[in-house]
């Protein structure tokens, strides 16, 4: 028998996805005391490294606007046994981005466990199918082993390297695929 689920308030932002184990929604203001606690952990050294709550606040603002601005953004990623934030992940473009990107990350205890794997192949899905996305992206530090080999299982292929526009400015690996492949894995 599933543990029952915690309700959480819908967001008036965007939809809610949800997964065998995951609740994918846009963020909400009760979320940032867990994600400033994430983005200041070392686990963030390949997405900008350990940050300040003052500047985890404006990229959650950040994620929290494109959501007005463009329709979508990052999903905070909700584990449904426990009612717990344990993430981020989803579509993601900002302004000079090197594509169309589904993005991920997760709080350490909640890796290894294939939670960014499942709400990365829902986000993917909610891109090609609501987005009408043709491609999607994963931008990827050259050490980031974890996740090179995520978007691996994700059916993704390294497409090239890449500069990420400021302020980032560091380079990356292109990992991604077509809708058509993605669709054919799929099957």
């Amino acid at each position: 028998m599933e543990p029952p689920v915690t309700a959480l308030p819908q967001s008036p932002l965007g939809p809610t996805l949800e997964t065998a184990r995951l609740i994918l929604r846009p963020p909400m203001a009760e979320d940032f005391g867990s994600w400033a606690a994430f983005m200041a952990d070392d686990c963030t050294r390949f997405i900008g490294g350990p940050q300040h709550p003052a500047v985890a606040w404006r990229g959650m603002a950040t994620m929290t606007g494109a959501w007005v601005m463009e329709g979508f953004s990052m999903f905070s990623v909700i584990e449904k046994a426990s009612g717990r934030w344990i993430g981020r992940l989803g579509p993601w473009r900002p302004h000079g981005w090197p594509g169309t990107e589904v993005g991920w990350g997760v709080i350490p205890e909640a890796q290894g466990k294939g939670y960014a794997l499942e709400g990365a192949t829902a986000a993917i899905d909610w891109a090609f199918e609501t987005l009408g996305w043709s491609e999607v992206i994963h931008t990827i530090d050259v050490e980031n082993r974890a996740s090179i080999v995520l978007a691996m299982r994700l059916g993704s292929q390294r497409l090239r390297s890449a500069m990420l526009p400021p302020p980032l400015e560091w380079p990356v690996e292109v990992y991604g695929q077509s809708r058509a492949h993605w669709q054919a894995r799929r099957r």
